[in-house]
This record gives structure tokens, C-alpha cells and sequence, in this order.
């Protein structure tokens, strides 16, 4: 035990590099700029869970770590839908969470936006064609506002499809279209 204690102490910690480019702290500072133009406040996601594989999970915490460390920059995650601004959809929904992403979306006042986020949330991937699941995605249950690719989509598609939401629906006089 003290052996191991000893060259513990003499390694480096094994964690790695946070993003050194600035193109995260650059999409996070202009979606919040936007946000908080367009809500006067900072963006509130209220992240949905309809029976994905959990892939696009660990992508939407990875905005929380250390790493990008996304509350900073006025973006939050919320547990009630009664304080989301934004229902973050992740999964193909499945027969059982169907229902309970419909009173996710009810509880959701509006103005509300929906993002599907990942390839199985689209309606495609590896369980499209399962029985479990409902055909066409979230988009066959409620109404999406923007799709973001990929499986799972990185936490820097994620920031990127969040400012093209705010960015699309904001119009001339910065009201919800």
C-alpha cells in the first residue's frame, strides 16, 4: 500500500488535456450572448432521455465537466420542464417513454424549442427498425425544431446546433417567430 501511495504521488494525474483551440469558449460566449439578448436570461435545457443507448448522454455531460464547463457561459440544465426553455431529445423513443416525453413536452411552457439530438433521435440508426421503438423518431411524437447528427454528436455539434436554434428563431425584432 505504501508503495503505491509513493508512486501516486510521483505521476502526473492521468486526466488529459482540456480543448485548447477557443472555439468553445467562443460558440458557449455567443450562445450566450444570444440567449440572454433574445430570453434576458440564460438558456434553460431540460435533457430528455426517450430510451437511447446513453452514448449522447455522456456527450451532453461532457458540457458540464471541467472541460467545458458550460454554466459559466449562462447554459444550464434543468430538472423540471416547467423552468426549460429547451427539451434536448436524445434516443429513437421507445414504446414505454412515449408517453412520458409527451408530458415532458405538456409540462414545457412555451415559447419552447425541441432539439434531436443523435442519429437514433432522427429516426435512423441501430434500433430504428426494433420493435420497441417508435418508427420515424421524435419527430413522429412532437414537433422538432433541430435536428443535430451524429452518434453521438460531440459536445462541440451540440454547442453548434444550440446557436443555430437561438440564431434561426430570433427575428428582426428578436420575438419568437
Amino acid at each position: 500500500m505504501r508503495k503505491l501511495l509513493f508512486q501516486g504521488l510521483a505521476k502526473p494525474p492521468l486526466t488529459e488535456a482540456g480543448p485548447t483551440d477557443g472555439e468553445i469558449a467562443a460558440l458557449a460566449a455567443e450562445l450566450d450572448h444570444l440567449a440572454r439578448s433574445r430570453l434576458g436570461r440564460s438558456l434553460a435545457i431540460r435533457e430528455v432521455d426517450a430510451g437511447s443507448c446513453n452514448g449522447c448522454e455522456l456527450e451532453i455531460n461532457a458540457l458540464g465537466n471541467a472541460f467545458y464547463d458550460l454554466e459559466r457561459f449562462g447554459l444550464r440544465f434543468v430538472a423540471s420542464p416547467r423552468h426549460a426553455d429547451v427539451l434536448l431529445v436524445t434516443g429513437p423513443v421507445t414504446h414505454n417513454m412515449r408517453e412520458a416525453l409527451l408530458r415532458t413536452y405538456d409540462a414545457t411552457p412555451n415559447p419552447k424549442w425541441v432539439v434531436a439530438a443523435g442519429t437514433c433521435a432522427l429516426g435512423e440508426g441501430v434500433f430504428a427498425e426494433s420493435y420497441a421503438c417508435q418508427k420515424g423518431g421524435v419527430s413522429a411524437v412532437i414537433a422538432v425544431d433541430l435536428y443535430i447528427p451524429g452518434c453521438p454528436p460531440t459536445p462541440t455539434d451540440l454547442l453548434k446546433g444550440l446557436l443555430a436554434l437561438i440564431t434561426k428563431n430570433t427575428g428582426p425584432s428578436g420575438q419568437v417567430r
